[in-house]
C-alpha cells in the first residue's frame, strides 16, 4: 500500500506564525505539492491544450502566479505596477515552454510565501482596497483569498490534467 502523504496543515509546522497566516502559507506549499504531482509529467503540448475548451493548465499555473503578486500587492498596501496589469493581459497567451512556466510558478510561490510571513504580525482588520474601483476588504481578507483562489486555480489545473491523462489513452 503506497504511503499517504500528509497535507501541509496537518504537519504541526509553522506554528510560531500566527494561524491566518500559517493557513495561507499552508495552502501556497500544498498548491505547490499538487501542482507538482499533477502537472510535471506534461508535456509542452499538453500544457497548452485547451480539452473541451478550458483554459490550458499553462493558463491556470501563469494565473496563480500573477495573482498571487497582484493580491500580495494589494494586501500590502499598493496599488498594480504598469508591468503587473501587462503580465495579467498575457495570462492567457498559448506558448508557454515547460521550462519558464515552472520557474515563473516556483519563483511566484516562494515569493509569495515569504510575502505572507514578512505579513504575519500586520493588523488582519487594516482596511485595504482592491482595484481601481479600491473595492473594500482588509489585509485578512486578502490573505483568506489568496489562499482559496489559489486552491481554486490548482483544483481546475489537477481537472484539465486529468482530462488530457484520459485523452491520451
Amino acid at each position: 500500500m503506497a504511503e499517504v502523504s500528509v497535507e501541509p496543515w496537518l504537519r504541526g509546522t509553522l506554528t510560531e506564525v500566527r494561524a491566518v497566516s500559517r493557513g495561507v502559507i499552508h495552502a501556497l506549499l500544498l498548491a505547490e505539492e499538487d501542482v507538482t504531482k499533477w502537472c510535471s509529467e506534461l508535456t509542452e503540448a499538453e500544457l497548452n491544450a485547451r480539452p473541451l475548451g478550458l483554459p490550458s493548465v499553462a493558463f491556470q499555473l501563469r494565473h496563480i502566479a500573477r495573482s498571487l503578486d497582484r493580491l500580495l500587492t494589494y494586501a500590502e498596501g499598493a496599488q498594480l505596477s504598469s508591468e503587473q496589469v501587462a503580465a495579467l493581459k498575457s495570462e492567457m497567451d498559448e506558448s508557454a515552454t515547460r521550462e519558464r512556466l515552472f520557474a515563473e510558478f516556483g519563483a511566484a510561490i516562494q515569493r509569495s510565501l515569504r510575502r505572507v510571513k514578512e505579513m504575519a504580525a500586520v493588523d488582519l482588520e487594516e482596511p485595504r482596497g482592491v482595484g481601481k474601483k479600491q473595492l473594500p476588504t482588509s489585509v485578512g481578507g486578502l490573505l483568506v483569498h489568496v489562499a482559496d483562489h489559489t486552491q481554486r486555480h490548482v483544483g481546475q489545473a489537477i481537472t484539465t490534467v486529468k482530462i488530457l491523462l484520459a485523452q491520451r489513452r
